[in-house]
This record gives structure tokens, sequence and C-alpha cells, in this order.
């Protein structure tokens, strides 16, 4: 099976899509102008989606106090210090920056709306 796409409900679904369009470089696939307005967005390379909603039927979680081990998108970074930089004028926080013994960096972000995201620069890249 592929992965087709990871969903989140959110309280600000049509800010927070111009946001990952502007600033992550996605690209909206599908948007529903109504509620629950659903938007699926797409990676650069078109084969995996994220989808953002705002539906009532289920609570928004508490994004910005949970941890950002709970949940969190991850996007490959060829240059995590000047995208969190870019990303903090953008309204993004940085949380955590780590470097690692393999090569890898790591730097954990929360989006203007607290939804954890983070850069990944990996030593030994996972994916092909």
């Amino acid at each position: 099976m592929k992965l087709e796409h990871f969903a989140v409900n959110v309280k600000e679904p049509v800010a927070m899509a111009q946001w990952y369009v502007e600033n992550m470089g996605l690209t909206i696939v599908k948007q529903v102008k109504e509620s629950p307005f659903m938007t699926f967005m797409a990676d650069d390379s078109g084969q995996i989606m994220i989808e953002i909603y705002s539906n009532p039927a289920a609570a928004v979680p508490d994004y910005k106090n949970q941890s950002p081990l709970i949940v969190h998108f991850a996007f490959v970074s060829e240059k995590p210090e000047e995208d969190s930089k870019r990303l903090q004028a953008a309204g993004a926080e940085e949380v955590t920056n780590d470097q690692f013994e393999d090569g890898s960096h790591i730097i954990m972000m929360r989006d203007p709306w607290g939804i954890p995201l983070q850069l990944c620069k990996r030593g030994v890249p996972m994916l092909k």
C-alpha cells in the first residue's frame, strides 16, 4: 500500500493552507471553500499530501501545548538553519535544534498555529 495523505483537524484551515503554500512549498491539490474547508496539499514530489480541515464533529487538539513528539509534519531541508530563520520571519517558532553524529541536522519548530513541524537534513537520506 502507498500512503496518500495524513490529515489533521485545525482551527483555521484556509489561512493555514495559504501559509504552507507560501512557506513550505506545498501545492493545493483540492480545496473545499465551505465547512469543513478540507484542503489537500502535495509536497514537491507530488507523491504525498497533507490534509487540513476544520470539522466541528471532533475537537481540535491543543497542538501548541502538546509535545511535538506526539505528532509533527517532517519536511526534508537541505539548509535547516536558513529554512528555520525564514520560517521564523513568517511566524513560526523554533523549539529545538539538534545535530547528530551521523551528520543529521533536525530542527523542530511550530507553525503559527502551534502545529509542530520538523526540518530534516539526514546524514544518510531515508527516502529514495
